[in-house]
């Protein structure tokens, strides 16, 4: 990997890796809504100037149904119940539980029809990712914590639907453009109880920067330097980055909000990303293509948008 390769993926990782701890800073004093509505809208106004410039945006009027599927199950939906969680569960925790998305992208996609054979090395994957999130739930939780962490599953199969609708539905589109119009939409939506559940007075500093960093960077920029990474190393090592992601929310979490540290998230971690590494295929992958070529095109489905 050169030095510029190695750089985005670093600083991928770490844009797509401190969102939970931003959105458990944000929540202790704006509403789920106005946080999900105030990220939206900064990020969609950064981002469609860009769409716009490029002169592709009818493009996409065809399929507005889809993208508005698309919209509900990867932003409307996650966002607002990650946002609902993290009042009541740790950033690092959150991180790692999301982290099993790609556990149930296997399954979503051999259950609606994806050709490709689960193999014993896939199944295997299934079974220890399965294992990871067993161990995070086997805390003892109370009621309110029981019911954010269903918040938080529910989070992971909407993240793991997004890609099967933009595959399926949307491909060949500017995958940019879509981001772009999903996040007006969810603005949108989100606007009425979102401007109606803001504070009456003005946030602190650390929520108001966490606001901000969370639609600049985590949303907006983040996808500028995705696709600039893709164009470096190839679409199939980038998607490496999402296994590094869990490490830098716990790491966050326990650094600067001093959240536990404890032997279950050690082991929660360690089988949900082994196990999300062998159920997706990418050691195969690895096996199979050593010489990727940075240029080649990514596939429509790899490219989602991502707390």
């Amino acid at each position: 990997m050169t030095n510029r390769g190695t750089l985005l993926f670093v600083a991928l990782a770490l844009i797509w890796g401190i969102p939970y701890l931003l959105i458990r800073v944000a929540v202790a004093q704006l509403a789920p809504a106005s946080l999900v509505f105030l990220r939206t809208a900064l990020g969609a106004l950064i981002l469609l100037p860009l769409v716009l410039m490029r002169g592709r945006f009818r493009e996409l009027l065809p399929r507005w149904r889809p993208i508005l599927l698309y919209t509900l199950v990867e932003i409307g939906i996650p966002w607002g119940l990650l946002s609902d969680a993290e009042r009541k569960v740790t950033s690092s925790l959150a991180g790692l539980l999301v982290a099993s998305v790609p556990l149930v992208s296997a399954v979503l996609g051999r259950l609606l029809g994806n050709r490709d054979r689960l193999g014993a090395i896939q199944f295997g994957g299934l079974a220890l990712g399965l294992g990871g999130v067993i161990v995070l739930l086997g805390f003892d939780f109370s009621g309110g914590q029981v019911f954010a962490m269903g918040e938080i599953l529910l989070v992971v199969v909407g993240y793991a639907l997004g890609p099967i609708v933009i595959a399926r539905w949307l491909a060949g589109l500017p995958t940019l453009d879509v981001v772009a119009a999903s996040l007006t939409i969810a603005a949108l939506a989100y606007a009425p109880a979102g401007i109606a559940l803001l504070p009456r007075t003005l946030p602190s500093l650390p929520v108001l920067v966490s606001v901000a960093v969370l639609g600049a960077v985590c949303t907006a920029l983040a996808f500028v330097v995705f696709f600039k990474l893709i164009a470096e190393i190839g679409p199939t090592r980038s998607t490496v980055v999402t296994y590094l992601n869990p490490a830098v929310a716990v790491t966050a979490g326990v650094l600067v909000l001093r959240e536990p540290f404890t032997l279950p998230t050690v082991l929660g971690f360690i089988l949900i990303i082994a196990g999300a590494y062998l159920a997706t295929g990418m050691a195969n992958k690895h096996a199979r293509r050593p010489s990727q070529r940075p240029e080649e095109s990514p596939a429509p489905g790899e490219i989602t948008g991502r707390d």
